[in-house]
């Protein structure tokens, strides 16, 4: 669907056509990861390059899975990052990224207001509803929430996610309907949780335009994927950080 808005560039890059070697290999995009930071803005520089921006307006957060968003009007120094999970803008030349291994990059586009947005989703940043602040934060500058349109990408699909009795507990309590997320896993008085699945719902419910889930599992494609959870039931010591990007061309 976002391919469809002109003057909107956008890309949920996988983990290839990089320069970082080893378990980082290739196009690992997170400065915090552990890897070569001269590689990783090397990594970051190939990835602005295909959108169509300076390096230095390819921005990220310091990501803490918050529901916090950012209106962004110009880029920041990596030194002064933001602490925030979302960000929006109407600014020409800014791409908006978002770091993600396993939890859900989340793209949003109004093209006639000519406002974009992008979310880093994981369980606790969509259960305090970090994609309905990130549509607000999208209607204070202007944009109308009927015409957003979203895109869900690549996150730990609802077959592999493992979650224990206290993370189940908890998104029941908030709302009982959240059930229709979970089913039994082979472990006792554990379930597999549908992150993509709860927010495409969410996201529905919300009153905007179009969602759509791209349905790309991190973990169980290592060709195209970084994963935390993969390489924490692997004992690796680290993992890859894969980014999306939005830009108002």
């Amino acid at each position: 669907m976002l391919n469809e808005i002109a003057g909107i560039a956008h890309g949920f890059f996988t983990r290839e056509g990089g320069t970082s070697q080893g378990l980082f290999s290739s196009l690992n995009c997170g400065f915090g990861s552990g890897d070569d930071l001269d590689t990783v803005a090397r990594n970051r520089m190939l990835v602005a390059g295909s959108m169509a921006v300076e390096p230095d307006r390819l921005l990220t957060l310091y990501q803490e899975h918050s529901p916090r968003v950012m209106t962004v009007s110009e880029p920041w120094r990596r030194e002064s990052t933001p602490l925030a999970d979302a960000m929006v803008t109407k600014q020409r030349g800014i791409a908006l990224g978002a770091l993600t291994a396993d939890c859900a990059p989340v793209i949003f586009a109004d093209g006639r207001a000519r406002i974009v947005g992008i979310a880093h989703a994981g369980w606790k940043g969509a259960l305090n509803g970090v994609t309905d602040a990130t549509i607000r934060a999208m209607e204070e500058l202007g944009a109308d929430r009927a015409a957003i349109v979203v895109a869900i990408g690549p996150a730990i699909s609802g077959a592999v996610y493992e979650v224990g009795p206290e993370f189940h507990g908890r998104f029941l309590k908030a709302d009982p309907a959240n059930e229709a997320f979970f089913r039994p896993a082979p472990k006792p008085r554990h379930w597999l949780f549908d992150l993509p699945n709860y927010l495409l719902a969410r996201l529905r419910r919300s009153g905007i335009g179009r969602a759509e889930d791209l349905a790309l599992c991190t973990y169980d494609d290592e060709q195209r994927f970084f994963s935390y959870r993969r390489a924490t039931h692997r004992n690796e010591p680290h993992y890859g950080r894969l980014i999306s990007a939005v830009a108002i061309t």
